[in-house]
């Protein structure tokens, strides 16, 4: 029985032996066989040469070429209004009448004093004509008819200030008033507000102030308006700096013929220069950022030695970066016009890897892309 035991474990274990034999030499073989390297299929892009205009960024925020609150001059009760909320208005247009019953008394009453002054005028003269008044009383009765005519006059104003009209053309904002509410002299009545043209204020450090005069081109882009970029002028440069900030105040003047533009939105601002810089280009997304330095991968095709087929293999490069513009950025130095680049893929690459391209489904980079395609 034991010998049956003994046998049955030799046995087996020039079993597994011949097994774990037959296995390394399967390993071996495998590992020696020289396998085909892998290639990454990645998006290229030539570097180009390109003339890009130089601006100016900041944010601003929109204001009225002319905007008030039209509020009361004097106390009274509105007793008519002319006028609805958020509609166009013309310079003059009466947007309320308040009260005047008592003035209009007042006015009639004051206009018969100045109809006697004037008769007792005349009379007067006449008679200091026939030497029977002195002169003392013919300057006492034009006084006296000069002093009529200026109490009638205060009462017309008196009754003008109570028609309140458009100090000029816009658009009316909220109604805060209604029909049959006394107001108090100050009382606000409604917002007016000229949209066309349209201003935009922004600041800029003070080391640019000698590139920025009027007459330059200015963009801006709103959130409310992401697709579009409406462009107008530099009108005002402010003529000290903050003394706080050292940042100078700059206005431009907007088309806004529309009037989709409201004072007060937050706008981003870019004034274009008139230099322009011949700049290498590259997209953005070919570059690898890191702290010891930024990298491209750039494609070089050459020939195997041994099969003498022609291989892309890529080399890392290190690069300097400039001003960014759209979806591209500028190369100051590390790259030559026509070089091949990776645009996507990079981050699976290393150093001497072979790659394959395939560029259709390469994002299509933008100088000025919108938010549906950048």
């Amino acid at each position: 029985m034991i010998k049956k035991t003994v046998l049955f474990s030799i046995a087996l274990l020039v079993l597994i032996g011949t097994i774990v034999a037959i296995k390394v030499v399967q390993i071996r073989t495998l590992i020696s066989a020289k396998q085909p390297a892998q290639r990454e299929a990645v998006s290229t892009a030539l570097v180009k040469r390109e003339h890009w205009q130089q601006s100016l960024t900041s944010v601003g925020s929109l204001s009225a070429v002319q905007g008030v609150t039209v509020a009361a001059e004097l106390d009274g009760k509105i007793v008519e209004l002319d006028f609805e909320a958020g509609s166009e208005v013309k310079s003059g247009d009466i947007l309320l009448r308040q009260d005047t019953s008592v003035e209009e008394a007042q006015l009639r009453a004051a206009e018969s004093g100045v109809d006697l002054a004037r008769i007792n005028l005349q009379r007067t003269r006449e008679l200091f004509s026939k030497a029977t008044v002195s002169q003392s009383q013919l300057d006492t009765d034009a006084a006296a008819e000069k002093q009529a005519i200026a109490a009638a006059d205060n009462i017309r104003a008196t009754i003008a200030k109570k028609t309140i009209k458009a100090p000029f053309s816009g658009r009316l904002g909220i109604r805060l008033v209604n029909l049959g509410q006394s107001l108090k002299a100050g009382d606000q009545i409604v917002s007016l507000q000229a949209l066309n043209p349209i201003f935009v204020d922004f600041y800029l450090p003070q080391q640019d102030l000698a590139q920025v005069t009027t007459g330059l081109v200015v963009r801006i882009k709103s959130d409310a308006f992401p697709k579009e970029a409406i462009e107008g002028k530099v009108t005002a440069i402010n003529p000290d700096v903050d003394t706080s900030t050292r940042n100078v105040r700059v206005q431009a003047t907007l088309e806004n013929s529309g009037g989709r533009l409201h004072p007060g939105m937050y706008v981003d601002v870019s004034v274009e220069l008139p230099v322009v810089d011949d700049v290498l280009t590259i997209p953005a997304t070919s570059v690898l950022y890191a702290p010891f330095g930024d990298t491209v991968y750039v494609v070089d095709e050459k020939v195997n030695a041994d099969t003498g087929e022609k291989q892309l293999i890529v080399r890392q490069q290190i690069v300097r970066l400039g001003l960014r513009q759209g979806d591209f950025v500028a190369v100051g130095s590390g790259l030559k016009e026509g070089d091949t680049i990776v645009t996507s893929g990079v981050f699976r690459l290393r150093p001497g890897g072979e790659v394959s391209v395939n560029n259709p489904l390469a994002p299509d980079a933008k100088l000025a892309p919108k938010p549906s395609d950048s």
